[in-house]
């Protein structure tokens, strides 16, 4: 198995599930049929931090939320797929409008529905957490859980393979 720094330097592109991945899994549903999910904020930062090396950061999730959309805009993430239960369709036309291959990819997934595009791109991530099947299949695995700091595992590890990591964290200090 390639190491994954080594898969990780031509990525111009991560792709993320939503549900097990930016969050832990739960669904909170309101007595109004609202739902709420909670994401967490070093996630976010991180996929800012990566988004602002150049990266281009995209979401392929099955459910349909209108806080998935809300959260995505304010990090700044301009491909959001939702409601997308096959989520080859989604990824296959991301690849197209952005004019990238697959070994320019990265997927970052926690359970069996993510596997279809796992199986294509150069670097598959799964989350600590995710279904033992995922786990298998990856190139990597996250040292933290989903929605509990495995997408910024994701954005420091794809930013360190790149070289960017140090400059990115020296201007904090």
């Amino acid at each position: 198995m390639q190491d994954p720094i080594e898969r990780a330097k031509p990525i111009q592109v991560v792709v993320f599930d939503v549900d097990g991945v930016l969050t832990d899994g739960s669904l909170f549903l309101g007595d109004d049929g609202q739902e709420y999910k909670a994401f967490n904020s070093r996630d976010g930062h991180g996929m800012v931090m990566l988004r602002q090396t150049g990266v281009t950061l995209a979401i392929i999730t099955g459910r349909r939320s209108e806080v998935v959309r809300i959260r995505m805009q304010s990090l700044g993430v301009q491909h959001v797929f939702q409601g997308r239960r096959d989520k080859l369709p989604a990824y296959e036309h991301l690849k197209e409008k952005l004019g990238v291959n697959d070994v320019q990819v990265a997927y970052v997934g926690d359970d069996v529905v993510d596997l279809p595009v796992m199986s294509r791109v150069g670097l598959a991530v799964a989350v600590a957490d995710a279904h033992p099947l995922v786990l298998e299949h990856a190139h990597w695995h996250t040292p933290h859980p989903g929605g509990r700091g495995a997408a910024r595992d994701v954005c420091e590890l794809i930013m360190r393979a790149q070289g960017h990591l140090d400059s990115m964290l020296a201007g904090y200090l």
